[in-house]
């Protein structure tokens, strides 16, 4: 638990931006395989949305329009929200400032995963049930948290980046082998990243291996499944914030202020 609570400190290292990612990856996984077998669609997957809207405009389909505009619209504000909420925490040198929307994320899979029924069947101005905003929102909370975390080297909701990150590092390791091969006594000129393959490939593996979890899980006990998930994020961001608590006086204040309420 004391490792955990470290993952989300608002001082960075490279060893925990590689951890934290590879956590979010497996609950971006689960959390995108498990949406697909009840919603027909990959909610993090904003590059087929924007995609989409392009056809709905073109076609002429409304429905194809808002369903993209909605999730869309779901996923920027979930990234917004996650700015304001480290934001915020920086500015008052909060040791849990990343910790802060990953919390957020969880208190929201909890009343998902145990009324996910209901959001399913309500549906909102943009031709979708609940569910579909629901899911972009938490996605693009997610992401942000990566990017935030890591200057914007980690994404964990969507691997187009890291399979083209991949490749590439994969080619420079091809070209400098050659390299070598024809004059062994020149320093190679491209040099590939090692650290930078080990974080991909590791980002793409928890992903996948997140969505067979979330996949399983859906299909076998529906959305509860999404608990343990919720449980997981609360074990990275709680510590931390109580540990903020125990400290802060304008925290402690805001709890007594709402608590007086």
């Amino acid at each position: 638990m004391r490792r955990l609570r470290h993952l989300t400190n608002r001082h960075r290292a490279p060893s925990t931006n590689m951890a934290l990612g590879l956590l979010l990856a497996f609950n971006a996984g689960a959390v995108n395989a498990g949406g697909f077998l009840i919603l027909g669609m990959y909610t993090s997957h904003m590059t087929g949305f924007a995609s989409q809207l392009a056809d709905g405009l073109v076609l002429g389909n409304g429905k194809l329009l808002l369903n993209a505009l909605g999730a869309i619209l779901a996923f920027m504000t979930g990234a917004a929200v996650c700015a304001v909420l480290v934001n915020w925490g920086r500015q008052r040198q909060l040791y849990s400032v990343y910790a802060l929307p990953l919390m957020l994320e969880a208190l929201m899979l909890f009343p998902f995963g145990l009324m996910g029924t209901v959001t399913l069947n309500w549906n909102t101005p943009f031709a979708v049930p609940l569910t579909v905003l629901l899911l972009s929102f938490m996605m693009g909370l997610q992401n942000a948290v990566g990017s935030k975390t890591s200057g914007g080297s980690t994404r964990t909701t969507h691997m187009t980046g890291n399979f083209t990150d991949l490749g590439m590092e994969l080619g420079k390791a091809l070209f400098w082998r050659r390299q070598r091969r024809q004059a062994a006594t020149v320093p190679p000129a491209v040099q590939h990243d090692w650290r930078r393959m080990r974080m991909t490939a590791g980002l793409i593996a928890m992903f996948v291996l997140g969505g067979i979890t979330g996949a399983l899980g859906f299909k076998h006990i529906g959305f509860f499944c999404v608990v343990p998930l919720a449980l997981l994020l609360l074990a990275l961001s709680v510590p931390p914030f109580l540990r903020d608590a125990a400290h802060s006086t304008e925290l402690q204040a805001l709890w007594r202020r709402f608590h007086l309420r």
